[in-house]
């Protein structure tokens, strides 16, 4: 199993949270099947990123 990440990379942590707690509530909306696991990560950067297990 591979991580697929998200395009977007945020400045806050709480930004790429909001995300996950979108991606964890709302993939029915679109069709999707929700993802096994759904994680922020910190980029090398310093920038906060959002990465999931389909």
């Amino acid at each position: 199993m591979k991580w697929v990440y998200w395009v977007r990379l945020y400045e806050t942590k709480f930004q790429a949270g909001c995300l996950v707690r979108r991606m964890e509530n709302d993939w029915w909306v679109y069709g999707y099947e929700c993802p096994r696991e759904v994680e922020v990560f910190r980029s090398r950067k310093g920038r906060f990123g959002v990465r999931y297990l389909p």
